[in-house]
C-alpha cells in the first residue's frame, strides 16, 4: 500500500491531514512532519510514494523543498496544500499533482489523492519498463530480442539455455545456473536442475502422490523434491502479498 507523507507546520492543520489521510483505503500509512527538515530526515529513512505539504513553512518553504525533491531518483508525488491562491503558478512550475486550498474538503482531498496515485502507479510502470531485460537471440539469421517479463520458463539444454515464450522458443548460450541467478529478483526460481519457471506466469501446482508439478503456459513441469518446499513457500507468499 502506498505510503503518503504529510507537512505542515500548524499543528491542528497537520493533524487534520493526517486523519483525513488515514481514513483512505487507498493509503497504507501516514507520516507526518512538521517542517521541512523533518520531512526530509523521514524521506532519506522511509519509502514515500506521496507528499502533502504546505508551501508557507518557517526555514525550508514547501516550494523549496519540492525543487529538492524532484531531484530525487524516483520523487514522490506532490500535492500542495494550502490556505493561500497566490502560489499556484509556482506549484505547478515544480510539476506539483494537485494544489488543495484550506479548509480540507475531503472529496477534495480524495479527489487530489487519486491524481497522485495515478502519477504514482504511472511510475512504477515506467521503472518496470526500465528494468525488464530484453535478450538476444538469433532467429534465421536475424538477431531480434525477446523481453525477460515474455519468458513463460526456461530450460537446460547443456552450456545453453532454452527461453520459452507464449510464441515459441529460442536457444541462447547461457547456463541455467548463470540466469537463474541473474532472474532471481524478478521472479525466476529453480524448480529442477533442468528448469527455472517465472513465478508470475504459473498458472496451477499439481500434486500426485506426494510429487508435484506446475503447469505454466499450457506445460506440465515436473518440481524436483528438493525444490518442492521452497517453490511452494514462495507462491504462498506471492499469492498473499
Amino acid at each position: 500500500m502506498p505510503c503518503a507523507l504529510a507537512v505542515d507546520d500548524e499543528p491542528p492543520a497537520l493533524r487534520e491531514l493526517a486523519h483525513l489521510l488515514s481514513r483512505d483505503p487507498r493509503i497504507g500509512t501516514v507520516l507526518t512532519a512538521s517542517d521541512g527538515a523533518g520531512a526530509l530526515r523521514l524521506l532519506e529513512q522511509e519509502d514515500v510514494n506521496i507528499v502533502f505539504l504546505d508551501i508557507r513553512m518557517p526555514g525550508l518553504s514547501g516550494l523549496e523543498l519540492a525543487r529538492v525533491l524532484a531531484r530525487f531518483r524516483r520523487p514522490p508525488a506532490i500535492v500542495f496544500v494550502t490556505a493561500y491562491e497566490d502560489h499556484a503558478v509556482d506549484a505547478f512550475d515544480v510539476q506539483a499533482v494537485d494544489y488543495v486550498m484550506k479548509p480540507y474538503r475531503p472529496a477534495r482531498l480524495a479527489a487530489a489523492l487519486g491524481r497522485a496515485l495515478e502519477q504514482v502507479a504511472d511510475g512504477d510502470a515506467a521503472e518496470s519498463e526500465v528494468q525488464d531485460e530484453s535478450i538476444p537471440v538469433e532467429l534465421g539469421g536475424v538477431t531480434r530480442f525477446v523481453r525477460r517479463r515474455d519468458i513463460l520458463f526456461v530450460t537446460a539444454q547443456g552450456d545453453y539455455a532454452r527461453l520459452h515464450t507464449a510464441l515459441g522458443s529460442h536457444l541462447v548460450r547461457m547456463p541455467l545456473a548463470s540466469l537463474e541467478k541473474r532472474w532471481a529478483e524478478a521472479g525466476f526460481v529453480r524448480i529442477h536442475r533442468s528448469h527455472l519457471v517465472a513465478l508470475p506466469h504459473v498458472e496451477e501446482i499439481r500434486s500426485d502422490g506426494g510429487r508435484y508439478s506446475v503447469v505454466v503456459g499450457g506445460r506440465d513441469l515436473t518440481v524436483s523434491r528438493r525444490h518442492t518446499r521452497e517453490l511452494r513457500d514462495l507462491l504462498v507468499k506471492r499469492a498473499n502479498g
